[in-house]
Parts: structure tokens; C-alpha cells; sequence
């Protein structure tokens, strides 16, 4: 083997390291071919945001913020983030449409023993249709479930947290 073949295989394997995990990409990937009905589609990593604006409610970076296309056309975006509970972090995803309305919103991974009801879709419903002009409170516009007070806060946080960094970029027109 010649070394232009070495570094290309080194170069796919580096390239390769670096992005989601597999155990949530399978988990994601259903979820897009759920919401927009396609079998072929790439989740593009968005690489955009300046130095100027690092002070997001919400980390965006090149593996949790994601362009949804399906030949050549934008059909939405994902964020995947973390949230922490009582004592572990859980896995989420939020789904947007072009517009940055919530298509849905999804716990991939919960860690913790109790509080995984906020892994429910009737629960999870509730942040569908909203954008980032859009604020959560509990208690208020998000429902209680008893037993499960942290992880609610949480997640509530993680998305108001999220729709607020959108809202901050888009106010600056980098989405």
C-alpha cells in the first residue's frame, strides 16, 4: 500500500471519530425518517457560529446542531443536546421545520431511575408548534409530573435554552 492510500484511510478514520455517537445517530435517524418521511437523508453539521456570539444559552457546535436534507433541499434542522437531572445528564433531541417551529422533541437517552415519564409523547407534545419566540415556565405553560419535578425543570431549561440561542441567531442572521 502507498502512503496516498495510507492518509486517505487515516483521514476517513479521523473524519469518522469525530462525529455522534452511534448509539444516538440510530435514535436520531429514526426519528428524522419519522417526522419528515424519507429514507434518504444526510444530517449536514452547522459550523457557523463567530467568536462574537459565545455567550448562547446553549452550546451549539458541529455535532449537536444539524441541517435535515433530502436531495439537495433543506428540510429542517435538529439540535441534540444534554440535559442534567438529580445526578446524570440525559440525551435529547429537538426537531425544527425550516422556520424553526418544534416538529417534535424527543429524550434519546435517560439516565437516571426515576423521572423517565418526561420521556413521554403526551408530556413532550406540549413544546410542539412553538418557536423561539416562545418562553417555558413550569407550572405555568408546562405540566407537573409528580415524581419527576428535576427532570422536568431540566428538560423545560434545556429547550428554553436552546430557543433562546436560536432566537439570539437569528436575530444576528446566521440562520
Amino acid at each position: 500500500m502507498n502512503f496516498k492510500y495510507i492518509f486517505i484511510l487515516l483521514t476517513i478514520f479521523v473524519i469518522m471519530s469525530f462525529g455522534m455517537p452511534k448509539h444516538l445517530q440510530k435514535r436520531v435517524d429514526k426519528e428524522v425518517k419519522n417526522i419528515f418521511k424519507t429514507e434518504t437523508f444526510t444530517l449536514n453539521s452547522v459550523v457557523f457560529i463567530p467568536e462574537t456570539v459565545n455567550q448562547l444559552p446553549a452550546t451549539f457546535h458541529d455535532n449537536n446542531w444539524f441541517h435535515i436534507i433530502d436531495n439537495d433541499s433543506l428540510l429542517g434542522f435538529a439540535y441534540i443536546g444534554k440535559a442534567k437531572s438529580k445526578a446524570d445528564d440525559f440525551d435529547y433531541l429537538v426537531m425544527f421545520d425550516t422556520n424553526l417551529i418544534i416538529l417534535k422533541s424527543k429524550v434519546l437517552i435517560y439516565r437516571e431511575d426515576y423521572g423517565g415519564e418526561i420521556g413521554s409523547k403526551r408530556w413532550l407534545k406540549q413544546f410542539i408548534g412553538k418557536t423561539y419566540t416562545d418562553n417555558f415556565k413550569y407550572g405555568e405553560n408546562i405540566a407537573a409530573i409528580s415524581g419527576a419535578t428535576i427532570s422536568v425543570r431540566a428538560m423545560t431549561n434545556a429547550i428554553n435554552n436552546v430557543l433562546a440561542s436560536i432566537k439570539i441567531l437569528h436575530e444576528k442572521d446566521l440562520l
